[in-house]
């Protein structure tokens, strides 16, 4: 990826972005519980859990499959209002979505029917404060599609909509990016080339990240922080600080630092989803 001059428009919202290590993207959670339906027939998808994110960390969550991971993320970026307890963001509470907080999902929610330079333009047309046009042909430029600008999703690989997504994510500058298995749906070798375009992207911005997935591996490469959360209902149940230094690299999967992180994080998903098996069959 290369980076061409910043639009002058947005340079200070980019280093308040990157200077979000001291002051943006605080993220606490404290007590907060998720409970789908009422009464009897309400299904507790996430029990009372509590979970700090400094700003500028990057942080994965872990955790067996339907544990709840992605409702406390949406529960951060808005989309889902806890039960019982809060989330704020730099102190003010989350009550709904919000410019300050960029999302990347899955299956990378473009919209079919514009090009690649105008699903990147969304989020900066709606913002007064940034410059649109500069501020798309910056990220645009920064992910690697200038020359795609004119093509639809469709005529993308999986790889490249998710960079358009990353792109659109970060082209209102917020103080949280959040990723909900961004690089679930791509192949093995894709998966890793983004795995390392995040990395370079989020270190020219410092933005707090958090990410989801069900892969160790990812989560040790990427993350300053491991997240792991119980099986259903999900709560946080360790965290692990990763020692491995930055900038990272893919052949550090053979460092025994690296092996150490991995095997805490699968001790810990091994035990909870034995439980889970234990408790279902009981």
């Amino acid at each position: 990826m290369s980076v061409n001059q910043m639009p002058t428009l947005s340079i200070a919202a980019a280093k308040s972005s990157k200077a979000g290590s001291q002051s943006r993207g605080l993220i606490e959670i404290d007590k907060v519980s998720v409970v789908f339906g009422k009464g009897d027939q309400g299904t507790t998808a996430v029990q009372e859990t509590s979970l700090v994110v400094e700003p500028g960390q990057f942080v994965c969550i872990l955790g067996p499959s339907g544990c709840g991971k992605s409702t406390l993320l949406n529960s951060v970026a808005g989309y889902t209002s806890p039960t019982t307890g809060s989330v704020c963001v730099d102190g003010e509470p989350v009550v709904g979505p919000g410019p300050d907080r960029g999302m990347v999902f899955q299956q990378y929610s473009l919209l079919p029917w514009k090009t690649t330079f105008e699903n990147i333009a969304l989020g900066p047309r709606l913002v007064k404060d940034i410059e649109a046009t500069k501020t798309t042909e910056y990220f645009l430029d920064m992910v690697g599609l200038t020359k795609y600008r004119n093509h639809y999703p469709a005529e993308l690989s999986g790889g490249m909509q998710q960079r358009v997504g990353i792109a659109r994510a970060l082209a209102t500058f917020p103080s949280v990016l959040l990723m909900d298995e961004p690089f679930g749906a791509l192949d093995a070798q894709t998966r890793l080339v983004m795995q390392e375009s995040l990395l370079e992207v989020w270190s020219q911005f410092g933005t707090t990240v958090v990410f989801v997935t069900h892969d160790v591996d990812e989560s040790v490469f990427l993350a300053d922080k491991i997240v792991v959360m119980s099986a259903s209902p999900g709560k946080v149940v360790a965290e692990f600080d990763n020692p491995l230094p930055r900038p990272r690299s893919q052949d550090m999967a053979t460092r025994p630092d690296y092996i150490a992180l991995k095997k805490q994080c699968l001790d810990v998903i091994r035990a909870e989803s034995l439980r889970a098996f234990e408790l279902q069959n009981s």
